[in-house]
């Protein structure tokens, strides 16, 4: 696999971050004990395991519910994008080191793709319930299942 590759892949999993900040973690997680990843030999390892990824499991599945509550601060206030750019950025250096490549690199893309996600997935949810009126719980609903199905298949793919 080029490096070009992993380093979209990186950043396409801060975007995921950027979407729902767990997801991508979880779906790492997942990989990792799924085998597709390739930690064995670094300190990530304890990533696939049963601890982890529970633990990062239902930290996502929280997230998805708490998303749905309107007392829930925005997700471009500052603390709320920086935790999304730190689990971006993890994301990035995950999937960086299972290909072999810098985690450093691995970790900036994937902050800047927190950062992207963040403020698209935004503008995005906020266009679709505004402009076609549609139920925000739908549109969160919508998201999630992106955020869900985007980091899977960009998991799959290291």
């Amino acid at each position: 696999m080029t490096s070009s590759v992993v380093f979209m892949l990186a950043l396409g999993l801060g975007v995921i971050a950027g979407l729902r900040s767990m997801t991508a973690p979880a779906a790492l997680a997942w990989g990792a004990r799924l085998g597709w990843l390739h930690l064995q030999n670094s300190r990530l390892s304890i990533l696939g395991s049963k601890a982890a990824v529970w633990i990062l499991t239902i930290l996502a599945f929280l997230e998805l519910i708490l998303d749905t509550n309107p007392e829930m601060p925005d997700r471009t206030v500052p603390p709320s994008l920086v935790f999304r750019m730190i689990t971006g950025g993890f994301s990035g250096a995950v999937a960086c080191i299972s290909l072999g490549q810098p985690a450093l690199r691995g970790a900036a893309l994937g902050a800047l793709g927190a950062v992207l996600g963040t403020f698209a997935g935004y503008q995005a949810r906020h266009r679709v319930v505004t402009k076609l009126h549609v139920p925000d719980l739908a549109a969160a609903a919508l998201e999630d299942l992106l955020a869900i199905g985007g980091a899977l298949f960009l998991v799959s793919r290291l």
